[in-house]
């Protein structure tokens, strides 16, 4: 994570927001009825709950006061049996709330994991992997709770609230004055909370997002730091950034800590001064017992709702913050998109052809400049130059990963952004040097979830030379595959990636320096595949090892950008230029 993304993970953002509410209703729109039958809950669960209090004064004033034994029994059997509706009503309410919750989670994150597979590369390239996983997890996440004990918790403490004054009032008008005497007190000491809270939250969201940047970066990179020794110098930073951590969430405690007792000690006040009230009017004969004592439940659960409000606002303020961060990234508009009418569907023949291409990752760096060369159906050309001549970028404007900045990209005479996508790159297929592999099989890694038989796989596998060593392994095909495939060689990691491209029958084959980590052995073996893998495709191979390209139908030579050479091997030693240096660099004066 970047400094960047750690400020944004600051920003807490306003506890109300009339733009992000009412797009976030949106999303419990599908649940409106579930919502309801939640409020109805909570109504009857808030209503009756104040029943309790008034059902205390009747025991005491018109049964215990008087004897009544089997009247109070029966005050008994109805208190408790309020009692029980109101804890099935809390229970039922929780449930369907909680459900609500997590429903919206659900689509939420669908949505945003939709919209992260439409963005094109420059998009990831300009935003870390570990701020969209912040994003679709824990992002969504703090929305969930708003939803699930936020917005209908916090409408359920309002009703509570005002159900407790009706009643308070309608029992005895001068204790309710009182009671609400507190008013101002609790409202100055939650705002001071409140504020002093806020920078807490944020001064411990940038220490966490430090820690994770910290974790994420040393985790990763832990052989090299166990090859240089480094354990030493990084468990001292890690000191200092977990000890700062820790500064953070203590502040947070001591407010906790400090909030809490003081709302004890107002709802203290507020029966102290209940009981010298209530006393008087007893004396007075203006109160009876009963009441004195119902008023003293009233006043406990006056606090409750206020002291919940409290804690809510900080959740909705970390809410909002969540929800712009989601939003904006919804908002994050799809550079490629499928054409207005895209081409009919249909298996592409192979022609590929550069027409004046450039492209640049930022306005000032271009990786290619007028860029222009065809290539048949079934053609097979090889692209070399030195790091960074722009031979990866050819290979990511076929697929149009990436928008040319001028110029087109051709494929069968047709313009790639005239192409339906999904038919464009079903016709595709890339090996790369950097093999990705997801946790799964072997056969799952081959498929990627696409209907192939088991014999499809098999047969695919054995052209490459690769069933030999998936059969050797304990499960074979269905042998687990490790994160980032961390129990397979760079060599075997290949050759199922060759496997994954070979079982699609690609009409266009991309290979960029699909080789290169493979060992000499390994090399042999797919190079005596390579001619079953190029039959009847057209091939681009881009390669450093020039031994690998000798038999290519036509050889492009990048350098800094620019189509410097085109033709055979033998042609382009003849013409004694960049092509000729670079292999005479590999393999000595002899050509």
């Amino acid at each position: 994570m970047n400094t960047a993304s750690i400020h944004e993970e600051a920003n807490l953002g306003r506890v109300y927001d009339q733009k992000l509410v009412g797009r976030l209703l949106t999303y419990v729109k599908p649940y409106t009825r579930t919502v309801i039958i939640s409020l109805v809950l909570l109504l009857i669960g808030a209503g009756l709950e104040q029943l309790m209090p008034y059902l205390t004064k009747r025991a005491i004033d018109n049964h215990i006061a008087k004897n009544d034994f089997s009247g109070l029994i029966w005050i008994v059997l109805t208190y408790l049996g309020v009692a029980l509706v109101v804890t099935g009503a809390r229970i039922a309410q929780t449930l369907i709330t909680g459900r609500v919750g997590e429903n919206v989670m659900y689509d939420l994150r669908r949505e945003v994991f939709h919209h992260l597979q439409t963005q094109d590369s420059s998009f990831f390239d300009r935003n870390p992997v570990g701020r969209l996983v912040t994003r679709v997890t824990s992002d969504v996440q703090t929305l969930s709770e708003i939803f699930s004990s936020g917005i209908v918790v916090v409408l359920g403490d309002l009703l509570t609230l005002i159900a407790i004054m009706i009643a308070m009032f309608w029992m005895n008008w001068q204790l309710a004055l009182v009671a609400i005497s507190v008013i101002p007190l609790l409202f100055f000491a939650s705002l001071y909370f409140r504020l002093k809270l806020r920078d807490a939250f944020r001064d411990v969201r940038v220490r966490v997002a430090a820690i994770n940047a910290f974790l994420q970066e040393h985790l990763a990179g832990m052989r090299l730091v166990q090859l240089f020794n480094h354990q030493g110098p990084a468990d001292t930073n890690f000191h200092g950034v977990n000890a700062r951590t820790r500064a953070a969430h203590l502040q947070t405690v001591a407010l906790f800590s400090f909030f809490f007792p003081l709302m004890e000690i107002i709802g203290a006040l507020t029966t102290a001064l209940i009981l010298m009230r209530g006393g008087v009017l007893i004396l007075d004969d203006a109160l009876t017992f009963g009441a004195l004592v119902a008023f003293f439940q009233y006043s406990e659960r006056f606090f409750r709702p206020i002291r919940d409000l409290t804690e809510k606002y900080n959740i909705f303020q970390a809410g909002m913050a969540s929800a712009e961060r989601v939003f904006n990234l919804l908002d994050t508009e799809v550079n490629i998109r499928e054409p207005e009418a895209p081409l009919v569907c249909k298996r592409i023949e192979g022609a590929v052809q550069f027409k004046d291409v450039s492209f640049a990752y930022t306005d000032e760096n271009y990786v290619l400049k007028d860029v222009s060369f065809a290539i048949k159906p079934g053609e097979r050309v090889a692209i070399v130059g030195a790091t960074g001549a722009g031979k990866t970028t050819v290979s990511n404007l076929i697929p149009r990963f990436y928008e040319t900045t001028r110029g087109q990209v051709l494929v069968d005479d047709m313009d790639v952004r005239d192409w339906c996508l999904h038919e464009l790159r079903s016709n595709i297929a890339i090996v790369q040097q950097d093999v990705v592999l997801f946790r799964g099989t072997i056969r799952d890694n081959i498929t990627l979830g696409d209907d192939f038989s088991d014999e499809e796989v098999e047969r695919a596998a054995k052209m490459l030379q690769a069933d030999q060593f998936i059969q050797s392994l304990p499960k074979g095909y269905d042998e687990p595959v490790m994160e980032r495939g961390a129990t397979l060689s760079s060599g075997q990691k290949q050759l199922i990636a060759f496997t994954r491209a070979l079982i699609r029958n690609p009409s266009v084959l991309i290979l960029d320096e699909a080789t290169s980590s493979v060992d000499m052995e390994t090399e042999a073996l797919i190079q005596q595949a390579m001619e079953t893998l190029f039959k009847d495709r057209t091939s681009i191979v881009i390669a450093h090892r020039l031994a690998t390209i000798r038999r290519a139908d036509t050889i492009l030579v990048f350098h800094k950008g620019a189509l410097a050479e085109q033709g055979s091997h033998e042609e382009l030693i003849a013409a004694d230029g960049i092509y000729k240096r670079l292999y005479q660099l590999q393999y000595g004066e002899a050509a």
